[in-house]
């Protein structure tokens, strides 16, 4: 519906805008988010094709530059023959048609009422909040330092930027987050539900006076150079851009005041010159209670002749939205062309996120990043054998998904 409607964080026309974080998670093979994109290129995923192409440097981490990838994206759709892309707002849906409803977080609130209407339940919904971006240009780097973490990334070059802190300006620094003025939420109705995974820093600076130092701000596998040793706490920026024009802070999301922003983070050792090129901001992300309302196949159960993907289906993540869109897409397309529905074997990430989004216990439902805990476990015997070695026990449980994949698809 952009640009003719806007939303509270999108801010260009482009398709598959990325308002929050530049990262695509871990490229760390055997890991459950490494899992999930290996399932998607083996489908020939678009959007994991484009994140290719439009790759910046972020450690271990498939991070992108926003503007790259969204034009690729707005490219492919707008230049496919197939393809009717129309500027307008949906604000119903079709009774007749088969329609894939992916409207995101960010749904107009037309049209969620009208998913209210068709699935009989209200919808639900948590409180996300955006990173700040500064100009690599003002980051003071005789202060900041060039590291991955560990020495780690994935070509073994220096992807972060480093701002180091020692106890005294850590315990200041923390003390001005939580007395910071925030933005007051619109809707009186509203309470401030947040997805667990991208807590505002405020609210995790509340949790204790050492959360944030075991968190985003954590110091472990760096080493400030000035000094020789590890920092007492670490802000690190990431790369925005190819250009490297700008970086985000990373784990910084927010809903302080924008001048209180500034304030407050200008006390980063690093960025007391800093300018701001995007503030941090909060914004309000609708989801269905999917396990009350799909089945496997992400089509609602009451009318099957629509289905749900992306964040609204009760996922979270970039990649997770990716996942069951193109699922969504795949079981949409059978169904038009009269071919059965397949689900995806249970041992795969793909398989196991629409279980979950399927199958949960619907009561306190809430959105879910692919984690192993998601994926069946292995037989007990595999189990024992490698109950003292993780890693090898989730790089089986990742061979076990790749070779159940290559079986479906073939």
């Amino acid at each position: 519906m952009r640009p003719i409607r806007v939303t509270p964080a999108h801010k260009t026309d482009q398709l598959a805008e990325l308002v929050c974080s530049n990262s695509f998670k871990t490229e760390t093979a055997d890991t459950a988010p490494w899992l999930l994109k290996q399932e998607l290129r083996q489908f020939d995923s678009l959007l994991l094709s484009a994140a290719a192409r439009a790759r910046v440097p972020g450690g271990q981490a498939l991070t992108v530059d926003r503007a790259i990838f969204a034009e690729a994206i707005s490219d492919a759709i707008e230049s496919s023959p197939l393809i009717e892309l129309r500027r307008e707002e949906v604000t119903r849906i079709p009774d007749d048609a088969v329609t894939i409803v992916a409207s995101g977080p960010l749904t107009s609130d037309a049209l969620a009422e009208d998913i209210a209407r068709v699935t009989g339940s209200d919808r639900l919904y948590f409180y996300d909040a955006i990173s700040p971006i500064v100009d690599a240009h003002t980051v003071d780097l005789s202060i900041a330092f060039r590291a991955s973490r560990y020495g780690k990334s994935m070509d073994g070059s220096d992807d972060y930027l480093n701002c180091p802190m020692n106890r005294d300006e850590y315990e200041r620094f923390v003390q001005a987050v939580m007395t910071a003025e925030s933005v007051p939420f619109h809707i009186d109705a509203d309470r401030p539900c947040y997805f667990e995974a991208c807590l505002p820093v405020e609210e995790i600076a509340r949790r204790g006076p050492d959360t944030l130092r075991f968190g985003p701000m954590k110091p472990m596998g760096l080493e400030d150079p000035r000094t020789g040793r590890r920092p007492y706490a670490v802000v690190q920026l990431r790369q925005e851009n190819a250009r490297a024009a700008s970086y985000n802070l990373v784990g910084f999301q927010n809903h302080m005041r924008f001048p209180e922003q500034q304030r407050v983070f200008r006390m980063i050792p690093g960025l007391e010159r800093a300018d701001f090129l995007r503030y941090g901001q909060i914004h309000r992300n609708t989801y269905i209670n999917a396990p009350a309302l799909l089945d496997p196949t992400l089509r609602l159960r009451a009318r099957p002749n629509v289905y749900f993907a992306g964040q609204i289906s009760g996922v979270e993540g970039y990649v997770e939205s990716i996942a069951t869109g193109l699922m969504a897409g795949r079981f949409a397309a059978a169904a038009v062309l009269d071919q059965p529905l397949r689900p995806l074997p249970r041992e795969t990430a793909l398989g196991s996120l629409c279980a979950y989004i399927s199958g949960a216990d619907p009561t306190g439902y809430q959105p879910a990043n692919i984690t192993f805990d998601l994926l069946p476990p292995l037989d007990e015997e595999l189990r024992r054998a490698l109950r003292n070695d993780k890693k090898a026990r989730h790089a089986r449980v990742c061979r076990r998904a790749l070779q159940a994949l290559d079986a479906y698809l073939q």
